[in-house]
């Protein structure tokens, strides 16, 4: 179930072949790896079109049945909750579905895909084999609704996390989906003392910024897909997890130190509210901002 727009705009012109607009998109987000919208429609038919991106769908409802043809073969699938569907780019497409549905999309850019079977020690052209039937995946799965959670929890998600997520997905793509298997390619060690150094120093000199993976791994002339893992070798957690930990521990610093609102502490590092400063605080220190400046 993908519509012809592209993924990267989810303004109501670019939903026109639906009849409802995203209920939660990483259309205002700032993500450039991949997107996210998930979709709760009427009974539909999306006709012919084609997208630039991979798209996967994931049954976010309730059973429903869908008639689909993709690349010229026809299929009527029962589809469940939980299971997927991947839909490679640029091949034509039309669905029909007759009860309501509910479904996530995530849309990812093939160069993603390509650059990431390069770092795996493969072909530099991916080539995913499209999943039509009914399929589970909980992988997928659980990375449609960690980055769904992540929209919901504060609007926006960080870049460095949606970085994270869809770097392995597109690893678990390649190495399950493509039409040539690869076997995944691992740089042995973590990074140096020095580009350790010169990378934590980035993210704390930059806590407000929305960093992502790519600003990071370019300091150090890595791939992004190798850079996350051998900062987490290096660390024993991933980009994402600390930048929010330092995040946090400059949070203590100013409720210590400035004569500062929590909501403007939570502005200062960072968060895009105080609400998301309090669940991570809670989360690390163990209670929430209010009560640590109490103590």
């Amino acid at each position: 179930m993908t519509s012809a727009s592209l993924p990267t705009d989810f303004t109501p012109a670019s939903s026109l072949s639906l009849p409802s607009l995203p209920v939660v998109s990483s259309g205002a987000a700032g993500w450039d790896k991949v997107q996210l919208a998930l979709y709760r429609q009427p009974p539909h038919y999306i006709p012919e079109h084609r997208s630039p991106h991979h798209v996967i769908c994931v049954n976010a409802g309730k059973p429903v049945t869908l008639q689909q043809t993709v690349d010229g073969h026809s299929e009527k699938i029962d589809s469940i909750p939980g299971d997927i569907g991947i839909y490679p780019a640029h091949l034509w497409q039309t669905f029909r579905w007759e009860q309501d549905a509910e479904f996530l999309q995530l849309y990812l850019e093939p160069t993603l895909l390509d650059q990431v079977g390069v770092d795996l020690g493969g072909k530099d052209t991916i080539e995913l084999v499209p999943q039509l039937t009914s399929c589970s995946d909980p992988l997928i799965y659980q990375i449609a609704i960690a980055l769904k959670t992540a929209l919901e929890s504060d609007g926006t998600g960080s870049r460095l996390y949606s970085d994270a997520m869809a770097n392995a997905l597109a690893a678990h793509l390649i190495t399950r989906y493509s039409a040539h298997k690869t076997a995944i390619y691992q740089i042995s060690g973590g990074l140096s003392e020095q580009k350790l150094k010169q990378v934590t120093a980035c993210i704390n000199e930059n806590l407000e910024q929305d960093l992502s993976l790519s600003d990071l791994a370019s300091l150090v002339q890595l791939s992004p897909y190798h850079f996350a893992r051998l900062f987490k070798r290096s660390t024993g957690i991933a980009p994402h997890q600390y930048h929010i930990r330092c995040r946090i521990d400059r949070a203590k610093q100013l409720l210590l130190t400035q004569d500062l609102s929590i909501a403007e502490v939570a502005y200062a590092v960072g968060f895009a509210n105080q609400g998301h400063l309090n669940y991570h605080f809670k989360r690390l220190v163990g209670m929430t901002p209010k009560k640590f400046v109490q103590q």
